[in-house]
């Protein structure tokens, strides 16, 4: 009938109303590490678990995490602190604390060589010297719960994992960690859906782990080969995960915010050299894409950062007499949709809600970091060294 048709500016909310509610309906399934009993030891040697911290200078940090680490209700543990060649006297601070605790050992890193990340050169050194059946890898800025380690055991034993990863509380205090953290884990759930959806693929892309707190056994660390199979990836965590589900483990993934604490970055600079060290050169380890779409991605990769801000423009511009009142309407609504998506991340991540109607600053942020990073490529730099970061599709494999 004349006059009855369905204006086309609704019609255009379309896409910006029913992607939030796919981000919602991806993420759905959640499984949190409260749900699994803390487990009892056996005794068995098995069961000791060597905790492995990499640290370059982490002075601000060290301390707090090492204590944390060490009221464990776990008895079986020994703590592996690796001093890479710190400089702001990371490696004094972790001795005067293992000088009170015969659990822990101080390990000084050799010099670096040449194709492999600080990280995981760190982390090689500890292994060499484990004495446990569980590796647990965790960060120098995260902060751990008594029964952590004890609960990731019984999730282990109770699920059948191989290689279990906790996604703790991101801790945010100022305001561009706050308004971007949260964007950027959204960005994560979006690529892997849920951790309930990620720990029942048996697709090697599919994996990621927290690099911040994961365990896996030895057994299943050493048929991955280990930090030398990951040796030249920025994100070791993820390709350790690809790796261990490519030769036959489980790797699965819980939630835990009341678990583990971790404050990634402090202030807007260091979230954004931070993200942008990994966010490409790893995110392009996620897809299936030879050197012709490796070139595509790269092009394209900022670009769905602005998916929410271009709306939000639209309407401004639309309210200054640019465009239309259609249009005014369309980016409202597509707006507003968005708002009360992140609403609902912003209370999961125990942010303020109100840093939810920013979003479309956020978007241009990320835009800004993605093309960053994008242009970068393999070029990483982090605590002063400088990598190249090299893409699966340039390997040749064993």
């Amino acid at each position: 009938m004349p006059g009855s048709s369905v204006p086309l500016w609704l019609l255009a909310t379309l896409p910006w109303v029913a992607f939030p509610v796919l981000l919602a309906w991806r993420g759905r399934e959640r499984r949190d590490l409260s749900e699994y009993a803390v487990a009892v030891p056996s005794g068995g040697a098995t069961e000791r678990v060597s905790v492995v911290i990499p640290a370059r200078n982490e002075a601000r940090n060290i301390e707090p995490c090492m204590r944390s680490i060490l009221a464990t209700t776990w008895p079986q543990m020994e703590l592996l602190v690796v001093n890479d060649n710190s400089d702001d006297g990371t490696g004094v601070i972790a001795r005067r604390v293992a000088a009170d605790d015969p659990r822990v050992t101080v390990i000084d890193a050799p010099p670096l060589p040449a194709g492999w990340f600080g990280k995981q050169w760190a982390c090689h050194q500890a292994v060499v010297q484990a004495r446990g059946g569980l590796l647990f890898f965790t960060d120098a800025d995260t902060r751990h719960r008594p029964e952590l380690i004890a609960r990731m055991i019984g999730a282990m034993r109770a699920r059948g994992a191989d290689m279990l990863s906790i996604a703790g509380q991101q801790l945010a205090e100022t305001f561009w960690e706050r308004l971007m953290q949260p964007q950027l884990f959204t960005m994560i759930v979006l690529r892997y859906r849920s951790v309930e959806w990620m720990s029942r693929s048996t697709n090697p892309l599919d994996k990621i782990v927290n690099g911040q707190c994961f365990m896996l056994s030895r057994a299943a660390y050493d048929a991955a080969g280990g930090h030398e199979r990951v040796r030249e990836n920025v994100a070791e965590d993820l390709r350790m995960a690809q790796e261990v589900c490519r030769t036959g483990g489980s790797v699965q993934m819980l939630e835990g915010p009341d678990f583990i604490a971790t404050r990634m970055y402090e202030g807007l600079g260091e979230l954004m050299r931070g993200w942008g060290k990994n966010v490409y050169a790893a995110g392009r380890d996620t897809v299936p894409l030879g050197p012709l779409g490796q070139a595509i991605l790269r092009v394209a990769y900022p670009w769905p950062a602005l998916w929410n801000v271009v709306p939000f423009v639209a309407a401004v511009l639309a309210m200054a007499g640019v465009f239309s009142t259609g249009v005014l309407w369309w980016g409202l609504i597509c707006y507003l949709a968005f708002a009360v998506f992140e609403v609902a991340v912003m209370r999961i991540s125990r942010v303020s809600i109100w840093y939810a109607f920013l979003h479309p600053l956020a978007g241009v942020m990320m835009f800004v970091l993605f093309g960053r990073a994008a242009w970068r490529g393999s070029r990483v730099e982090w605590k002063g060294r400088k990598y190249r970061s090299v893409a699966e599709f340039e390997k040749a494999r064993p």
